[in-house]
């Protein structure tokens, strides 16, 4: 039987906490970006964004485009 200590809940941790969300955006978070943009019926954003930035924007392009969580 697991120790009730050691559940807790798993949290995301928030993209502007992230070590390395300043570095340049991945080709997995710019493909999946181009491709709920062209879901939500919205330009793409940038080619340049961070990692930290690009993640918010698949976050919202997911509610928008009804693939949200």
């Amino acid at each position: 039987m697991a120790d009730e200590r050691d559940v807790t809940p798993s949290a995301a941790k928030d993209p502007d906490d992230w070590t390395t969300g300043a570095e340049p955006i991945t080709g997995p978070q710019q493909s999946y970006l181009h491709t709920l943009a062209q879901q939500a019926g919205e330009e793409p954003p940038p080619d340049d964004l961070s990692k930290a930035d690009a993640s918010k924007a698949i976050e919202d392009l997911q509610a928008k485009s009804g693939r949200g969580r």
